[in-house]
């Protein structure tokens, strides 16, 4: 829990910021049986981003990373707009595009486990080629839909909530439940922190992994139909642009380490809504657009320095606990020959003198008779 404090004081100032700048931000209106307001479009918007980022989690926590989850929203956008375009039917198309991420996504799993690349450069070589892929499946243009069955996905409603916010809440509860409820999590932690000692505990390592990377481009198929959908339409070039970046971020604010091993799937979701809401809060207080991306990077840098132990001993001036002097060593006592000892090497040393001398006295007692 101490791990998630920051993240949380970090989000809430985001919050309060906007509050500031717009009176009306927290009020929330039901309107034609749906929720509208800025903390709903916040969740809406940023369904897709926690998607991503839960499965690069994951990832991450095996001492991977996944740069390829931008291209394959891309991909899988492309293929469900362009079957639903030919009058394929929706779960059809649904079907075929995320099986085709999952395909890809144990793809990448297979060269960083099986065949042992990097996993920087195994998922570099998809989220070049997936983008090309992308393009030659929408023949460089967009491609509009008109399906209302697919519109749900990303931009209707049920129960009143935005569908994607289900959506999400549905992943987030399976990936806990198996993550945390299951042995799977300790799994991929022991995995994460050292593969070759876990492979030699019984675990098969290759599988965890290629497990996972299936996993993050799954979570990445289903946030690109929630993109395609919320606009029915599939852009090959824009759509998931740079998605795997704020992932990426959104993982390490959470709490969760680069090097692998333990992972938070809370702190993850709390990461993703602090980028998100990072976002909304720069339209409402009017941030230029040209320095839009800058400003972005100087409160994710000021976030990641809050968050480090580190920085605030530094900065705030703690001082670190004093180390408890270790014990002086023991002084080893050398007992030499001839040198009687203490105890009983005195008595032993003096014996053999005393039994000298009472046979000489012995032998002039003799003489003298």
């Amino acid at each position: 829990m101490r791990r998630l404090l920051w993240p949380v004081v970090v989000l809430v100032l985001l919050l309060a910021l906007n509050v500031f700048f717009t009176p009306s931000f927290f009020s929330i209106q039901l309107r034609d049986g749906h929720l509208y307001g800025s903390l709903i479009d916040i969740l809406r918007f940023g369904a897709p981003l926690i998607l991503v980022s839960l499965g690069m989690t994951l990832v991450i926590a095996t001492g991977g990373i996944d740069l390829s989850v931008g291209s394959v929203v891309a991909i899988s956008g492309a293929l469900a707009c362009l079957q639903i375009s030919q009058d394929a039917s929706m779960f059809t198309a649904v079907a075929l595009a995320l099986a085709l991420c999952v395909v890809m996504g144990a793809w990448n799993g297979f060269l960083v486990a099986g065949v042992g690349i990097q996993p920087i450069i195994a998922t570099l070589i998809l989220m070049v080629a997936g983008r090309g892929l992308a393009q030659l499946i929408t023949d460089g243009q967009i491609i509009t839909v008109n399906s209302p069955a697919y519109k749900v996905i990303g931009g209707g409603y049920w129960l009143t909530v935005p569908f994607g916010i289900l959506i999400v809440l549905a992943v987030l509860a399976i990936t806990a439940f198996l993550t945390r409820r299951l042995a799977l999590g300790m799994l991929i932690e022991s995995v994460g922190g050292n593969a070759e000692a876990s492979r030699l505990a019984g675990i098969r390592a290759r599988g965890i992994i290629i497990m996972v990377y299936a996993f993050a481009a799954l979570c990445a198929g289903v946030a690109g139909l929630m993109i395609s959908s919320n606009v029915s339409s599939a852009d090959g070039n824009n759509a998931g642009l740079w998605i795997e970046l704020d992932a990426i971020l959104a993982v390490v604010i959470g709490g969760t380490s680069l090097s692998g091993g333990r992972f938070s799937l809370g702190g993850t979701v709390l990461g993703a809504l602090i980028i998100q809401t990072l976002t909304t809060t720069i339209y409402s207080i009017g941030v230029p657009p040209e320095t839009t991306l800058l400003f972005k990077a100087l409160v994710v840098t000021a976030v990641c320095l809050i968050q480090s132990p580190s920085f605030r001993a530094k900065a705030f001036g703690r001082r670190r606990r004093t180390a408890q002097p270790s014990p002086a060593p023991e002084e080893k006592v050398q007992v030499r020959a001839g040198v009687p000892s203490p105890g009983g090497g005195a008595a032993g040393a003096e014996r053999p003198e005393r039994r000298g001398k009472a046979t000489a006295y012995g032998d002039q007692a003799r003489r003298t008779e």
